[in-house]
């Protein structure tokens, strides 16, 4: 293992994280309201926001797949990574250019800041075995989602004094101060992507690719229609290629529930909170005390999952969010919304770092970027459910309480068919089949 190129991974997760703290989650929100979209009111604002989010999640659905198999048969993750970075970055600092009631520029950027984010992603993720030995997969996975929680939350901690306290940077006003938020967001990703965008390494290819050097090296690695053609084939074949690997698929449907019921406390938590009458500084706070409490909790529950499985650790950091849906229903004051939110950081980096490193581990490593881009495609499709279930139920009750009770079945269920999955049968079905094809 290359504990440098290791250390390079991590640090991607620190530079990108800022843009879901500040950009996705604290600041954009408001700016977007406010001042892209003032000359709307404020409703049809809240719904071109909510547009823009959904074509940006689609675009990065439909080309996740095809671009995973692409790196794959090209050994071009890294390649890609580089691409997308770029793409979030550039579009991250646009936002700084963005007037009052530029709302179509203000979603348009959103929509390239999504597809940069997301989509690099897909390649971030699908580089961990190929960096990491399975054994060790957790903690370096459960480190790559604590330095997220603690550099994203550092950088909106600087970014909220820069909004509240512009004076304090030489800025005249708050609107000054959140400009120079959406730049240091974009510097901050840049900077601390360098170390893995100049030296990460990918060590899996598969023999397709490996046959295809001379022609990669004549610049039309990316792009070439040859490759776009042999992905869209391969894509065709994944559903029924990963049949063949049924304990990859019972995580997969497992992770569809579980997975749905954690992205929508994450984009309902502030809606539900202030229906409730918890104060936007309240609100912040929180978000907050979620990161940093993330970073020690993400690491300590990545080294349990190394000792006593991951699987249990999964199943304990679900647990944990059933307990959360089931206090939030009963939720009253700011107090509560607290608590809830260090319960959050404590299990939501250590579920999604787990998933990480158990999907890995089930998938052929030759295969590893169209079947990460195959869960980022299904897993935005069955992101769908959640938020409306808890929309339905709140309006056919009165009560967004109910709500939010209604994602405890998107837990239950996911525990009981992660209970179904044999790892050890996963581990050795893709073990196989990198050794058939090999």
């Amino acid at each position: 293992m290359n504990l440098r190129a290791v250390r390079a991974w991590i640090t991607y997760d620190w530079a990108n994280s800022g843009y879901a703290t500040t950009i996705l989650a604290a600041v954009l929100p408001i700016f977007y309201s406010s001042v892209a979209a003032s000359t709307l009111d404020a409703t049809t604002a809240s719904s071109y926001l909510g547009y823009t989010h959904a074509i940006g999640m689609l675009c990065v659905a439909l080309l996740s797949p095809v671009l995973g198999a692409v790196a794959d048969l090209t050994g071009s993750k890294l390649s890609f990574l580089r691409i997308f970075t770029g793409i979030g970055i550039v579009a991250t600092l646009g936002f700084s250019l963005v007037g009052e009631g530029d709302w179509l520029l203000a979603s348009a950027l959103l929509v390239l800041s999504t597809i940069g984010f997301a989509g690099g992603n897909t390649f971030y993720d699908a580089m961990l075995p190929d960096l990491v030995p399975s054994g060790k997969r957790e903690t370096v996975s459960a480190k790559g989602y604590a330095y997220g929680y603690i550099g994203g939350g550092i950088l909106l901690a600087i970014n909220m004094l820069m909004i509240q306290k512009p004076q304090w940077f030489g800025l005249g006003n708050t609107l000054e101060g959140t400009r120079l938020a959406f730049v240091s967001v974009a510097v901050w990703w840049l900077v601390f992507s360098l170390p893995l965008l100049l030296q990460g390494r990918q060590r899996h290819r598969s023999g397709e690719g490996e046959r295809q050097d001379q022609e990669r090296q004549t610049g039309s690695l990316l792009f070439h229609s040859a490759y776009w053609k042999a992905g869209f084939r391969r894509i065709q074949g994944t559903m029924r290629q990963i049949r063949r690997f049924p304990q990859l698929l019972k995580l997969l449907l497992s992770f569809w529930f579980f997975n749905d019921g954690i992205n929508t406390i994450i984009l309902m938590a502030a809606i539900y909170g202030t229906g409730i009458g918890i104060g936007t500084t309240d609100l912040i706070a929180a978000l907050l005390i979620t990161q940093f409490i993330g970073f020690p909790c993400t690491l300590l529950l990545g080294k349990w999952a190394e000792r006593w499985g991951s699987r249990r650790m999964l199943m304990f950091s679900l647990g944990i969010y059933m307990l959360i849906v089931i206090l939030g229903f009963f939720m009253t004051q700011a107090l509560h919304f607290y608590v809830l939110a260090a319960m959050v950081g404590l299990v939501q980096g250590s579920s999604q770092s787990i998933s990480r490193s158990l999907f890995s581990d089930l998938m052929p490593a030759s295969r590893t970027g169209e079947f990460f881009g195959f869960v980022n495609i299904t897993g935005k499709f069955s992101s769908i459910f959640g938020p409306f279930i808890f929309g339905l139920v709140g309006q056919l009750t009165g009560s967004s309480r109910w709500g939010i009770l209604s994602l405890f079945a998107f837990f239950a269920i996911g525990i009981l068919m992660l209970w179904t999955v044999d790892i050890a049968k996963g581990k050795a079905d893709a073990l196989q089949a990198d050794l058939d094809k090999g």
